[in-house]
């Protein structure tokens, strides 16, 4: 009687090394469940199924998670304002604990005894799904082939790989010329590795996808309003015609995505400091998400009161660390996004833009939750303020600085 084979779940993407890993996970005698998690990046799912199944798959599933994606890892993210090092906008960091979520449902239906994915041994995505995978099922085990050493005598780099998919009939598109990889998804597309490695070579114009060169956007620029409700985007208009483009998270992104990169919007090319330790380059375009953020960080200006946004932002800065370093699941995480969720609810309104030649412009908001008093700001009328209590504020505000001030007098007497 022969032993049933061992399940592995493997995170498909239908590449080069995804394909690579398919056939040799079967090799090895493995039965391969083969997941590919749709998150916006626009594959042809299609031709992937039939792809797996040719190579041995016996099964593929394909699932469909781009709302999810969105509502429930992009939309936290904008009501968070979340940044890693100041720039970057994580949208690698928050597909993974979503696509991570689904491949342990899958492993769940298939019994697996094994998860799998193609994340290389020196990158942030390994330690992402595997985070993921540890706080969303216990007693999960993994198979990386970019950590196991048989795999990595046999595949030293991308030109092995090329030479094993000749001799094991794997099509693939990718050639041994191609001088970066590349991972996108509804929120951006991100580039490395390559040519960028060297962080000193200017990124090929061309290699861009979402976004135009600034010297080839309109002359003419998109007129646009985002309505907010409790820090999430609910509507997208054209403020020219007033016409609604978009109501609905997957749409607001698509939509957004195509306007903000006519306009040469949300590129950016940084050297960033891996979890791991070791520092890399990066190429990144988010479009919609750099209009996004910047119209829900004004509406925050307005609505929020000052001292409690400035706590938020530090719980940002933290919840953003943590993200990028695979611990979406974590007790912390959830701790810090409640916090950070429970400042939204008054981050409601209209946010009007102006999208031009790589710039995204806010001309002009309105909220129902403003705390802006126009009458009390005004230099035209005294409103319900008195100037001459200023003169108190800033005595007792200075007498901190004049108490040092004169510590430092008398020490520097001292020494005479």
């Amino acid at each position: 009687m022969s032993v049933p084979k061992e399940t592995v779940i493997l995170a498909y993407s239908g590449g080069l090394d995804t394909s690579c890993i398919l056939v040799w996970l079967l090799e090895k005698g493995y039965r391969v469940v083969p997941c590919m998690v749709d998150v916006g990046q626009g594959d042809d799912f299609e031709a992937a199924r039939k792809k797996a199944l040719s190579l041995g798959a016996e099964k593929i599933y394909i699932e469909d998670r781009k709302e999810e994606f969105v509502k429930n890892y992009i939309w936290p993210a904008v009501q968070a304002g979340l940044r890693y090092e100041g720039r970057y906008l994580l949208g690698t960091a928050l597909a993974r604990p979503c696509i991570a979520r689904c491949l342990i449902e899958v492993a769940k239906k298939e019994n697996a005894t094994y998860i799998s994915h193609g994340a290389t041994g020196k990158g942030n995505d390994q330690v992402r799904f595997e985070l993921s995978c540890y706080a969303l099922h216990e007693g999960v085990r993994f198979l990386a082939p970019w950590r196991e050493k048989d795999f990595l005598e046999k595949f030293i780099g991308r030109k092995e790989l090329l030479e094993y998919c000749t001799q094991r009939n794997i099509p693939v598109k990718a050639t041994k010329d191609k001088s970066y990889s590349e991972d996108d998804n509804l929120m951006h597309i991100s580039y490395e590795s390559g040519i960028l490695e060297d962080p000193a070579t200017v990124a090929p114009t061309d290699m861009y996808q979402m976004t135009r060169n600034v010297e080839d956007t309109p002359n003419t620029p998109s007129m646009i309003c985002i309505e907010f409700k409790a820090g999430m985007p609910i509507k997208l208009t054209d403020d020219s015609t007033k016409a609604v483009i978009a109501s609905d998270p997957v749409p607001i992104m698509l939509e957004l995505n195509k306007i903000a990169g006519m306009h040469g919007i949300g590129r950016i090319d940084i050297v960033e400091n891996r979890f791991i330790g070791m520092k890399s380059r990066g190429c990144y375009e988010t479009p919609a998400g750099t209009v996004i953020w910047a119209a829900h960080e004004d509406l925050e200006l307005i609505t929020l009161d000052k001292e409690v946004r400035n706590i938020k932002e530090g719980l940002s800065l933290q919840l953003g660390q943590r993200i990028y370093n695979g611990m979406w699941f974590s007790a912390e995480g959830e701790y810090l996004r409640d916090c950070i969720s429970s400042s939204q609810g008054c981050v409601n309104g209209h946010v009007h833009m102006k999208l031009f030649k790589g710039n995204a412009m806010v001309i002009s908001r309105e909220s129902p939750n403003s705390l802006y008093n126009e009458e009390l700001v005004s230099m035209d009328l005294a409103g319900d303020y008195e100037p001459a209590d200023v003169t108190g504020f800033i005595r007792i505000t200075a007498l901190r600085l004049r108490e040092q001030l004169r510590m430092k007098t008398a020490a520097a007497a001292a020494k005479k």
